[in-house]
C-alpha cells in the first residue's frame, strides 16, 4: 500500500512522454526532481523496479536503468537484499538550519564585488557594431585575398590540420620564424624566433606583460589618454597606474620621471599613439630607454597600427634600440582580421620562459591551423603584398573621410596624424563626446568617445572615426548622419 501511495503522490512521474524517447532518462529526471523538491524524503523507501514498472507501464529494465543512474549520483542507495531508498545522506541538506541572509528563498544571489567589477569591464571593452565609424572592420576590399583562401584550404586538407595533442604554448615554430623574419626587415625589431610568444592578440599580450613584469602595488606609467583595455588590465593586476599626458612628441618622459620616479614599467604606443595618433619622437624614445637602463625598468611597446602610415615609410619600432629592456607587442587583428585571435610578444631572453608559463595558465595555445596558414602566407610573401594593398585602400578612404568632414562638418577640428585606421575629431566647446556617441549609436553610427580614455586630470571631448572597412558611400552617408546628430544637440 505504501508503495502504491508513493507512486500516486509523485505527479512528476506522470509527465513521462513516451513519444520523446529516452524514457529511462525522463524517469531519472522525474525522480531526481521529486527528491530535490522534498516529495521524496531522505530514507524513504521506493517501490521495487517491478512494482514501479507495472504502475507506469514501463519495462523493468527501464526503471532499473533510472535507479542505477540515481544511485551512481548518490541520490538513491540500496543494500543487497533490501529495498531502494532515498539516500539518507540527503537528510543533512534538508534539515540543516537556515541562517537568515537577508534574502527570501527564491531570490537570486547578489554577485560578489569582483564580479561587479568585471561586469563594468564588459561594457567598457565591448566592441562597437560593424557600422561606420567603427575602428578595425576589415571587410570587402580589405579582407584577405585569394592567396589566403588557397593556403587555408591547402593547410586544412593536410595532415598538419588534423586533430592532435596539446600544442606548444609558445606558438608554432614556423610562425615564430616567419614573424621574426618579417619584424627584422619591416620593423627594425632585433629578435630571434626563440624570443617570440604567440598570443591571442594585443589585449592578451598586455595582460601577460603586466602579470610577468609587475607585482600588485608596483607603479607603472601609462599614456593619457590611453587604450581602456590597457588601463583596465593594470588596475586588475593591482598596479598603481600613473597617467602621463602626451603632447606633440608623445609621452613626456621628463615629466613622468619627476612626478612618478618609482615606476617599474612604462606602457607606450610609440609608432602611433592610441588614440591621438602622434608618434613618439626619437629624443623621447632614447630618454625612455635610458630611464629603463638606469632604473632597472621595463618598456612595453604596443606597436599599434605601425604598418599603416600614409605620408612616408612606417616608423621603426622602439624595440630596436634595446632588445633587453623592451617587451614588444604585435597583432594580426588590424592588418588581417580580428577574428583570427592571433598576435605575438617579442620578449627579452630573460622573460621568455616566464611569459610562456603565464601564457600556459591562460590556455595551452592558439589554434594551430590558423598559425600554419599565417606562417605560409608570410613565408610565401603574400603578407607584405597584402599590407601594401590595404595601405593604399586605407589612404584613399582616409582622404574621403577627411574631405567629407571638411565639407559637412567644418566646425570639427581634425587631430593631425598621418597613419592608422581612424581619425580623431575635436568637438566644439560645450558638447559632451559620450552624449554625442550615444545619440549617434541610435541612428546606426558607431563612434568611440575620447573622454573615457582620459584620467580625471585630463578633460578632452572628441571622437574616434574609423574608416577601414567602409565604402565611399557609407562614409559620406555616416558623416551626413553625424551632422544631423550634432545639429540636434541642445
Amino acid at each position: 500500500m505504501a508503495r502504491r501511495q508513493l507512486v500516486i503522490e509523485i505527479p512528476a512521474l506522470g509527465a513521462i512522454d513516451r513519444s520523446l524517447g529516452g524514457i529511462g532518462l525522463q524517469l531519472a529526471d522525474a525522480l531526481r526532481s521529486a527528491i530535490a523538491k522534498g516529495a521524496l524524503k531522505p530514507g524513504e523507501r521506493l517501490p521495487s523496479t517491478r512494482a514501479l514498472a507495472d504502475s507506469l507501464g514501463l519495462s523493468r529494465g527501464t526503471v532499473a536503468e533510472a535507479y542505477e543512474q540515481l544511485m551512481a549520483e548518490g541520490c538513491l542507495e540500496a543494500q543487497a537484499g533490501s529495498s531502494t531508498r532515498v539516500a539518507a545522506g540527503l537528510r543533512e541538506a534538508h534539515t540543516a538550519p537556515q541562517r537568515h541572509l537577508g534574502k527570501q528563498a527564491g531570490q537570486p544571489p547578489s554577485p560578489p564585488v569582483s564580479a561587479s567589477r568585471y561586469a563594468v569591464l564588459a561594457d567598457r571593452l565591448a566592441p562597437l557594431p560593424s557600422a561606420p565609424f567603427s575602428v578595425a572592420v576589415p571587410e570587402g576590399d580589405i579582407a584577405m585575398d585569394d592567396h589566403w583562401r588557397r593556403l587555408s584550404n591547402r593547410v586544412r586538407a593536410s595532415q598538419v590540420a588534423a586533430p592532435s595533442g596539446y600544442a606548444d604554448p609558445q606558438g608554432l615554430l614556423a610562425l615564430r620564424e616567419a614573424i621574426a623574419d618579417y619584424l627584422r626587415r619591416a620593423r627594425a625589431v632585433n629578435c630571434d624566433p626563440e624570443n617570440i610568444v604567440i598570443t591571442e592578440g594585443t589585449q592578451q599580450g598586455l595582460y601577460l606583460a603586466s602579470k610577468v613584469l609587475l607585482a600588485p602595488g608596483d607603479a607603472a606609467w601609462a599614456e593619457d589618454p590611453a587604450y581602456s583595455g590597457l588601463t583596465s588590465v593594470l588596475e586588475d593586476c593591482g598596479v598603481r597606474v600613473h597617467r602621463i599626458p602626451v603632447d606633440t612628441q608623445g609621452l613626456n618622459v621628463a615629466n613622468a620621471m619627476n612626478a612618478y620616479p618609482d615606476a617599474r614599467a612604462a606602457f607606450v604606443t610609440p609608432s602611433h599613439q592610441y588614440p591621438l595618433g602622434m608618434p613618439l619622437s626619437m629624443p623621447r624614445r632614447l630618454a625612455l630607454v635610458d630611464w629603463a637602463r638606469q632604473h632597472d625598468g621595463w618598456l612595453v611597446e604596443d606597436d599599434y597600427d605601425s604598418e599603416l602610415r600614409y605620408a612616408g615609410q612606417p616608423f621603426p619600432a622602439m624595440q630596436g634600440l634595446d632588445r633587453d629592456r623592451v617587451v614588444y607587442l604585435g597583432t594580426f587583428s588590424k592588418v588581417l582580421a580580428p577574428s583570427l585571435r592571433l598576435g605575438y610578444i617579442v620578449a627579452p631572453d630573460c622573460l621568455v620562459k616566464a611569459l610562456v608559463g603565464a601564457r600556459a595558465l591562460m590556455g595551452r595555445g592558439s589554434p594551430s591551423t590558423e598559425q600554419h596558414v599565417i606562417a605560409a602566407y608570410m613565408r610565401e610573401g603574400y603578407f607584405e603584398t597584402h599590407i601594401r594593398r590595404i595601405r593604399a585602400i586605407y589612404a584613399e578612404r582616409r582622404q574621403v573621410l577627411m574631405g567629407a568632414l571638411q565639407a559637412e562638418l567644418p566646425e570639427l577640428r581634425i587631430q593631425p596624424a598621418d597613419q592608422g585606421m581612424h581619425i580623431v575629431v575635436w568637438l566644439p566647446e560645450g558638447l559632451d563626446d559620450v552624449v554625442v556617441a550615444s545619440a549617434a549609436s541610435r541612428v546606426g553610427i558607431a563612434l568611440r568617445a575620447l573622454s573615457p580614455m582620459c584620467s580625471g586630470h585630463l578633460q578632452l571631448s572628441g571622437l574616434m572615426l574609423g574608416f577601414g572597412g567602409f565604402t565611399v558611400e557609407q562614409i559620406w552617408d555616416a558623416v551626413k548622419g553625424l551632422r544631423r546628430v550634432l545639429e540636434a544637440m541642445p
